[in-house]
């Protein structure tokens, strides 16, 4: 969908491993910028940057702040943009992270090196502020209950461990028949909140699509609905498919503007068995694309 070419400028919103800077590097005698919040991935970036001279950089931050970070780059248009959505496999992995209820680890979710983390707000919220977090960035139906338990128990003793929040949370949610650990929904809201993710997403898709070039692809890789409903709706505004004024509005009397943008996935494209066979993390992925149309 990116389709590099050779003299253009992209940039990789989410580094992570490098998985897809190195695909886009390849693939084109190109240049790439990524943007990465996480010390960590920033330090492999780094390293990275080595195989790739002059061809490759990496900006260390949010990327609700990419086009300032571009800036002093000389980077003040795109041919292309590039997000992989959420949390890492680097970070899902590393116990010492605390973003995964598998493995026994500090109560953080942090995805850059400050800020508040998953043990504050679950010790330190009121309980109706908790299950609004719980309800609006898990779709946890069991919202209210959860967060009931999790302040009765660190009454009497603080949440330290991933582990530990897990097991209150499984104590009153039982397993549905998805088979999904009760405790997921409950981590990936507090996951959201602590790196206030959607609101980042809905600045970095306004910035990135606002840098490029005529022909220039924005391609965005989403995991969960929340992400790919914030997605879905800029996608569906910036190619003009939005719903049209009523027939009673005044507004509806206006002469339409033509879209910049024209959408490449009508609908988002998902991954074949066979992907997901040999990447299980892949099964809930969604991709959109949309394309800057010809002056």
């Amino acid at each position: 969908m990116l389709k590099p070419r050779d003299g253009g400028v992209y940039l990789d919103g989410t580094f992570g491993g490098g998985g897809y800077s190195r695909a886009i590097l390849e693939s084109a005698a190109c240049r790439v910028v990524a943007v990465d919040r996480d010390p960590a991935a920033a330090a492999r970036a780094r390293e990275f940057a080595l195989g790739y001279p002059g061809r490759f950089e990496i900006c260390e931050g949010r990327i609700s702040t990419l086009a300032a970070m571009l800036a002093p780059l000389g980077v003040a248009a795109l041919d292309g943009a590039v997000f992989d959505l959420g949390v890492s496999s680097y970070q899902i992995d590393d116990p010492a992270r605390g973003f995964s209820f598998r493995q026994e680890g500090p109560l953080s979710m942090q995805m850059g090196g400050s800020g508040k983390d998953a043990a504050q707000i679950v010790n330190f919220c009121p309980e109706s502020e908790l299950a609004d977090i719980l309800y609006e960035y898990g779709e946890e139906k069991a919202a209210r209950k959860i967060a009931k338990a999790i302040v009765a128990r660190r009454k009497a003793q603080k949440f330290e461990t991933t582990s530990d929040l897990a097991g209150v949370i499984r104590s009153v949610v039982r397993p549905d028949k998805s088979g999904i650990d009760p405790a997921t929904r409950s981590f990936q809201a507090l996951r959201i909140a602590v790196n206030e993710e959607l609101s980042d997403i809905e600045a970095a898709l306004e910035q990135s699509a606002a840098l490029l070039v005529p022909g220039g692809r924005l391609v965005v890789v989403s995991f969960h609905s929340l992400e790919d409903r914030i997605v879905k709706n800029y996608f569906t505004s910036a190619c003009g498919r939005a719903p049209g004024a009523s027939r009673h509005d005044p507004a509806g009397l206006a002469r339409p503007v033509q879209a910049q943008f024209q959408l490449l996935t009508k609908s988002p494209v998902a991954p074949g068995e066979a992907e997901m066979r040999a990447n299980p993390r892949a099964r809930s992925a969604k991709l959109r694309a949309m394309e800057r149309r010809a002056v």
